[in-house]
């Protein structure tokens, strides 16, 4: 398992848009550089060349750079894995991921965007490749390829397909000791309800949402900051038990290892955690 993390605030940027990478950088933790549904099929080639032009110049940052290549089944596919290759990133994001044999073929590292029928039905097979390193899960496929209309109810809440698409590509991605990256929340001006899912995805285990755009990224962050009472609390916890992780009473609550697990989860994403207002 790769030991990688770059942090919880990753942010798509169309490849045919270079000039707008650099901004990216400084405000995300990650740049995902998307070849694929961010950029209009005829603009494809141009988008590679732009990424070309990013590497010639030196602006890429290899740890903090995934590149979206196409699913497998695409034209585009091979034409991406070459450009990526010639850039020298060490890291894609694979569209569509459902062939395990073909996804295991890539001599990358992947995080796998899982985001069809037969995606999420394989999810547990793709992601014990051995190339494999993430998974994202993604709605509004999914849903267009089951036949339906979208992934919320009017109220902004997910249907019952897209939490048991999110469920089970959460439950994956932990059983192969991958990292667990959240979907994007596509309204932007919904602040309150990008706050609440970080929030629960936080809570539930995810390690990384994915944003559409800038002003999400200090959302995302602070949900997955935690609070100093919460250090306080694991720090506490830790020092009282010391190696003795055995079943016991810690200010008037019982204590074990499942407890014991989540405090060290908290001290790791204060870790890695960065205030809001900064880059």
């Amino acid at each position: 398992m790769s030991d990688w993390f770059p942090g919880p605030a990753w942010l798509f940027c169309p490849a045919d848009r270079p000039d707008r990478y650099a901004k990216a950088l400084s405000r995300a933790d990650l740049v995902i550089v998307d070849l694929e549904d961010a950029v209009a099929p005829a603009n494809r080639p141009a988008a590679r060349d732009a990424l070309r032009r990013l590497a010639h110049d030196g602006v890429l940052d290899p740890d903090r750079t995934l590149v979206r290549i196409n699913g497998t089944q695409s034209g585009d596919h091979p034409l991406d894995l070459a450009v990526l290759a010639e850039v020298g990133l060490p890291r894609a994001m694979l569209a569509k991921s459902e062939d395990p044999v073909q996804l295991a073929a890539i001599e990358h590292e992947v995080v796998l965007l899982v985001e069809t029928p037969r995606g999420i039905e394989r999810i547990a097979e793709l992601a014990a490749q051995d190339n494999v390193i993430g998974a994202m899960w993604g709605a509004d496929d999914l849903v267009a390829g089951l036949g339906g209309t979208t992934s919320r109810h009017p109220d902004g809440r997910y249907r019952d397909v897209a939490r048991f698409a999110r469920s089970r590509a959460l439950i994956a991605a932990k059983a192969a000791g991958r990292l667990a990256v959240d979907a994007v929340h596509m309204d932007i001006a919904d602040t309150a309800g990008l706050a609440a899912e970080c929030e629960d995805a936080v809570a539930s285990g995810f390690d990384a949402t994915a944003a559409i755009h800038p002003s999400q990224v200090p959302i995302i962050r602070t949900a997955y900051a935690p609070s100093p009472g919460q250090v306080d609390w694991a720090t506490r916890l830790l020092a009282h038990v010391g190696e003795d992780r055995g079943v016991t009473t810690f200010e008037g609550r019982m204590v074990d290892g499942p407890v014991y697990t989540q405090a060290e989860r908290v001290l790791r994403l204060a870790a890695t955690a960065i205030p809001a207002g900064d880059s």
